[in-house]
């Protein structure tokens, strides 16, 4: 049946077929790559499911392509570069067109497009993502510059999915703003200490101005670490503000993070430059369901302080 009947008879347009059919190689990026947050995913309806799934897809596209992907294929530096440079400019054609022969690129711009994600925040994405090219180590000026483009603006493109669910409340947006923002920044710096033997050994990459493999210890670890419980802390008071569908997946994706920092916080400094910390399968089931049955978190701080009891 081709395009033409298809319309003529109600069925979906090529387009509309070509568009579903993108979305769902999205679903399989973030089902693949992040237990989590398809965990979390889990709890919003659709559409807003499919949108936060598009999001997603591109995100982790531009994070393979300077993370090793690239160069693991017989890439040269340079034309690692080039190939950041051909996603970004694909994108950004995608969200001017509504249409990309990359369908991860074309997903992200259907949700772009209807959820009004623009440039603005894609930008400062790809910024960062050429960073992780060009920057070895950072200070504690260019670090926020890249936290910021990195992790808080993918925050702001979920937001604005969350503020179009039903029931989303109104006026409250620098609240909300500033919590995604939080969250965005605690989730980005949980996996900078996540990642630190890979980042050092493999990718030559230091984040946290000051931080040296060779030195690193349980003293500055534990500041990092209550420097994400205050970035959790913070991005808890913004849930109440976010529609019913959405405040649950953001507790969840919430109280995710926050074990893993309880558990960084429980692992000896040294243990983190050779495993990376996760939280096992029973664990994450429990919080689904904590979340499920309405335990929104307060504080991280408060969270921390009842880890470990039944």
């Amino acid at each position: 049946m081709n395009a033409h009947t298809m319309a003529g008879t109600g069925g979906p347009t090529a387009l509309q077929r070509y568009s579903a059919t993108a979305s769902s190689s999205a679903r399989v990026v973030i089902t693949r790559y992040s237990t989590s947050f398809s965990l979390a995913c889990r709890l919003l309806g659709s559409p807003a499911r499919e949108d936060i799934s598009n999001i997603y897809a591109l995100v982790r596209l531009a994070d393979e392509v300077v993370d090793g992907v690239a160069r693991e294929a017989g890439l040269e530096a340079r034309e690692v570069a080039a190939a950041l440079e051909q996603l970004e400019a694909e994108t950004e054609a995608a969200l001017a067109s509504g249409y990309s022969t990359n369908m991860i690129v074309h997903a992200f711009a259907c949700t772009a497009r209807s959820r009004g994600i623009d440039t603005e925040l894609t930008r400062p994405f790809f910024a960062s993502m050429r960073s992780d090219l060009q920057v070895a180590s950072h200070d504690a000026e260019t670090l926020k510059g890249y936290i910021y483009g990195s992790a808080e603006v993918v925050g702001l493109m979920c937001l604005r999915v969350f503020g179009s669910m039903p029931g989303a409340p109104a006026g409250h947006e620098a609240e909300t703003e500033a919590a995604a923002r939080s969250l965005g920044a605690a989730f980005q710096k949980v996996n900078f200490l996540r990642d630190l033997a890979a980042d050092t050994s493999e990718l030559g990459r230091s984040y946290f101005p000051g931080l040296d493999p060779r030195t690193f210890s349980d003293e500055h670890k534990n500041a990092l670490v209550r420097e994400i419980r205050a970035d959790l802390d913070a991005a808890a008071l913004g849930i109440e503000h976010l529609a019913p569908g959405a405040a649950r997946a953001v507790a969840m994706a919430h109280g995710l993070f926050s074990e893993l920092n309880h558990r960084i916080e429980r692992t000896p400094a040294a243990e983190l430059m050779t495993r990376r910390i996760s939280v096992p399968p029973g664990r994450k089931a429990l919080i689904a369901l904590r979340t499920a049955l309405g335990r929104r978190p307060t504080t991280a701080t408060a969270t921390s302080a009842t880890k470990g009891r039944p």
